[in-house]
């Protein structure tokens, strides 16, 4: 990382992290395209990079991750909160320079009315300038109204450069920069549109890069391509004059005392690297396993089933009986289990999708069913119960993003949470408990006070048994 260290009145350092957020008018405009090719163009300049991306989504920072090489960090402020963004971005810009993808249209924010949870608010708590992307596929002189008023809609509004999508042809290109000259503001990209340089979607994002490799090589390809459309020099000069930041301290870090075996495949994919860090940091040393592929879990304390799409592999999972088997003995005999909604619908007793029903494991008394409206919310939670991951009286914050739902859940179910906020498995409850198994739609960042802490010990007292 560029340093350039001072003493602070505050007595802790002042560092200069360079940095830059892309952002986009809407979602759609190629926010996740764009961001790669500007990583992949300063690797050529021979600048390490450290992606991170603005919200909830698990998706987008596979495909940063992929051109980076190097895991791509979330940043959300309803999630983490205001402390817990800041934080996570100065502990973890150790590179030459970061790159910020943002979420949605740039003032989008908690619940769409809301600046709150935003790009723009996450570029406020990070005091990074700011690169917006206009799609100029149905526009011409027109633009520059939607970015003035992009400009304009806030006092501070951080934009210190445009990158214009979508052009048609060089006549095009000319009517979009004769009509943003007056702002003032450079042009630091135009990208022709090319139809054959487009990432396959499912839902409302992209599709998981481990889910299939080729998207790895796609995201590679687009980037290079797109990369040469774009000024990286004058995008790495406005990352330099981000102001300092106050050094954090890192947390401690406790001695490894229990190992955790976390599900990862083309299932199984949906984590945060802090989630990771955080079990890491609390004592616990990480060992991954497919269910699809592996006969057997690892040898292990505690295990963590995360999100992802298990219905598109529910043939391959429903043929690893011995997989299938041993986790839902583990589970009986009181292993301490933490699953989130690929992981919950895993742990029910099938999954029906697109007229086929596979049998899952069992463990809950429910069956998943795949619907054709999407859940997608911020959720927050009141623990009534204790739990694998926390006491009782906790608030606990996440989001929920599934296109499915349990039916036939038995009316003896045990939840955990009463949520306020988001919808959950029934009824506004959420975290169904089976044995020491916590299984539930919410997502959540291990940001949130004690959740590593409490799973890891968790983990601790049942390997003494």
């Amino acid at each position: 990382m560029n340093t350039g260290f001072n003493q602070g009145s505050d007595r802790r350092l002042k560092l200069k992290i360079p940095r830059i957020v892309l952002s986009g008018t809407s979602s759609g405009v190629g926010k996740t395209s764009i961001a790669a090719a500007i990583i992949h163009g300063m690797k050529k300049y021979g600048y390490s990079v450290q992606p991170f991306k603005v919200g909830p989504d698990f998706i987008d920072p596979t495909y940063l991750s992929a051109v980076a090489k190097r895991p791509a960090r979330n940043l959300d402020a309803w999630l983490m909160g205001e402390r817990g963004v800041l934080k996570d971005f100065v502990q973890n810009s150790h590179d030459d320079i970061s790159v910020i993808e943002g979420v949605m249209g740039y003032y989008d924010g908690f619940g769409g009315g809301s600046n709150f949870a935003s790009t723009h608010h996450v570029s406020n708590i990070v005091k990074a300038p700011v690169v917006l992307v206009l799609d100029a596929s149905k526009a011409a002189r027109s633009i520059a109204a939607t970015a003035l008023g992009f400009v304009k809609f806030h006092r501070n509004s951080r934009i210190a450069g445009f990158i214009l999508n979508k052009i048609g042809s060089k006549k095009h290109e000319d009517l979009c920069r004769q009509a943003l000259a007056k702002l003032g503001i450079p042009i630091v990209g135009v990208i022709p549109r090319d139809a054959s340089l487009t990432m396959e979607s499912r839902h409302l994002g992209l599709i998981p890069v481990n889910e299939m490799k080729t998207l790895e090589q796609k995201i590679q390809s687009i980037a290079k391509s797109y990369s040469d459309y774009i000024d990286i020099e004058k995008i790495i000069e406005t990352g330099n004059k981000a102001p300092s930041l106050t050094s954090i301290p890192q947390d401690d870090k406790k001695k490894q005392r229990v190992k955790i075996a976390v599900a990862l495949d083309e299932s199984f994919n949906f984590y945060y690297q802090e989630n990771l860090d955080s079990l890491r940091r609390a004592g616990a040393s990480i060992e991954f396993f497919s269910p699809i592929h592996d006969k057997k879990i690892p040898s292990c304390d505690g295990l963590y089933i995360g999100g992802g799409f298990p219905e598109v592999k529910g043939e391959l999972l429903e043929r690893n009986g011995s997989m299938k088997k041993e986790i839902k003995e583990k589970a009986e005999d009181g292993l301490p289990i933490y699953a989130e909604c690929g992981g919950l619908m895993y742990l029910t007793r099938s999954i029906r999708y697109k007229k086929k029903k596979f049998k899952m494991i069992g463990l809950y008394e429910a069956d998943t069913v795949m619907q054709k409206k999407l859940t997608l919310n911020y959720t927050r939670a009141s623990v009534s119960r204790p739990c694998v991951v926390s006491g009782k009286n906790f608030t606990l914050r996440g989001h929920e993003f599934h296109l499915s739902k349990l039916e036939s859940v038995s009316q003896d179910s045990k939840f955990a949470y009463d949520m306020d906020i988001g919808i959950g498995i029934r009824k506004n409850r959420d975290g169904m408990i089976q044995y020491n198994t916590l299984a539930s739609y919410m997502h959540m960042h291990f940001a949130l006070p004690n959740v590593a802490k409490t799973f890891v010990e968790n983990c601790i007292v049942s390997s003494r048994r």
